[in-house]
């Protein structure tokens, strides 16, 4: 909810413009002078301040000033009934965000007040552009992906906290992006935060915020990434990591749905859905003593697990497919991957699951020398070579020399193709005796 204060020494126009603003739904608060106003703003933040101009005490440019100095992010309407277009464009350059002469009429303050609202929204989603660029749709038709798209459509239509795990590089940033933009809070700022990126001294002022003077260097007041995440979702990725002393205000968060800034004495209500994410064993560093029993219970309402690739080497092709489609936009060429190469990859394991796929098929594309990506581009420890001649001294002459042959093989088949006459030619030996060695090495295209 918009918190406003309204600055205005005419008590009928103050009472009036209250009583609007709070049919309205907004949290109003409201005084009849610049300096009372000035104490309000120093305890509390505003998402916006409409104030006259003319009041005794502290007018509204000097209070309008002094708020550019506590609260930068804040937006001011200035009114008053003694305007010209000089007046206007003063207020303007000192930073006010609209300027409106009275007497005017309460439909156009309303729109002015939910156009700035809006606008503050549209800045805090920029923040949150690069998620938006990223396809949100889970890439995989394997009956394992099928089932976990099925779970994040129904978790999406909740506003309940949701705990995603998996290995690294399996996509749980992409999991807890497709959870927000099916979600009612799709229209809202979705906010990424790596707890493990964050020096621990900087991560309770980075998610909470921070009043001006909190510490040395808060030269102005600072809305933490929840506030920013407001009518919205947080993803707190790598929430294992997060320090012991600030699981504690986690989970108060959690429970009291309000944040305090670092440096501040009153709690900001926020209404924020929360998504974390790791790749640590929470039950594991649980009874490490290392994450709060509490906190993980509060975290796990609804539990994802993200299938390793290794147990959808079925998605594979698509996935392939999905990253050639993107570096071929980058290197100008249509790229495809020969049979031989692709069969490589269906063999591979992927200890670094998607993220080391998409590596792979990005050195690929750079190497290649044709719009064909062949086993030759492919690195060493998914194609073998390499391997066994120096490595393994233990083994025999004969061990040496298949393993040579079968690499040689490996080779020719990726340049060609798959082609077994023209990799027969490259080898040096007949078609017939192509095919004996590839049943000999069971090498299959």
């Amino acid at each position: 909810m918009a918190r406003i204060l309204l600055v205005e020494d005419d008590e009928i126009m103050r009472v009036t413009l209250y009583d609007r603003l709070c049919g309205l739904g907004f949290n109003v608060d409201q005084e009849d002078n610049g300096r009372d106003a000035l104490v309000r703003i120093k305890d509390n933040p505003y998402h916006l301040i409409i104030s006259d101009i003319r009041m005794p005490g502290l007018d509204g440019i000097k209070l309008l000033e002094q708020i550019r100095l506590l609260s930068p992010e804040t937006d001011t309407i200035l009114m008053t009934a003694y305007g010209s277009v000089e007046d206007a464009s003063q207020c303007l350059k000192k930073g006010a965000t609209d300027y409106i002469l009275k007497p005017f009429d309460m439909d156009d303050l309303t729109i002015r007040v939910n156009r700035i609202l809006a606008n503050q929204k549209m800045r805090t989603r920029c923040l949150s552009l690069e998620e938006v660029s990223r396809p949100q749709r889970m890439i995989g038709g394997s009956p394992v992906m099928t089932e976990l798209q099925d779970l994040l459509t129904r978790v999406a239509a909740t506003d309940s906290t949701v705990l995603i795990t998996g290995e690294s590089g399996t996509g749980k940033e992409l999991a807890g992006a497709a959870i927000h933009y099916r979600s009612n809070q799709a229209q809202g700022p979705y906010i990424k935060v790596n707890c493990g990126a964050i020096p621990d001294n900087l991560i309770e002022s980075e998610l909470f915020g921070h009043e001006k003077g909190a510490f040395t260097g808060a030269a102005t007041r600072k809305p933490g990434r929840f506030e920013m995440a407001d009518e919205g979702t947080i993803l707190l990725d790598e929430i294992g990591d997060l320090p012991q002393q600030m699981q504690v205000k986690l989970l108060r968060v959690l429970q009291e749905r309000e944040v305090e800034r670092l440096g501040g004495t009153r709690p900001i209500k926020v209404k924020v859905r929360v998504i974390c994410a790791t790749a640590k064993d929470l039950v594991e560093e649980v009874s490490k003593g290392n994450f709060r029993e509490d906190l993980f219970y509060r975290l796990q309402v609804i539990p994802v697990k993200i299938p390793p690739l290794r147990d959808r080497k079925e998605d594979i092709p698509e996935l392939c497919s999905h990253f050639l489609e993107e570096f071929s936009r980058m290197r100008g060429m249509v790229l495809t991957l020969s049979d031989g190469a692709l069969n490589c990859l269906l063999n591979y394991n992927f200890p670094g699951n998607i993220r080391e796929l998409r590596n792979i098929i990005e050195r690929a594309s750079v190497l290649t020398r044709s719009p064909v990506i062949d086993m030759l581009e492919l690195p060493c420890d998914l194609t073998g070579s390499g391997s066994g001649l120096v490595d393994d001294p233990a083994c025999t002459l004969a061990e040496a020399v298949a393993r040579a042959e079968k690499n040689c093989i490996r080779k020719a088949l990726g340049q060609s193709g798959g082609n077994k006459t023209e990799a027969a030619d490259l080898l040096g030996i007949s078609r017939k005796n192509l095919w004996e060695k590839m049943k000999l090495h069971d090498l299959k295209l």
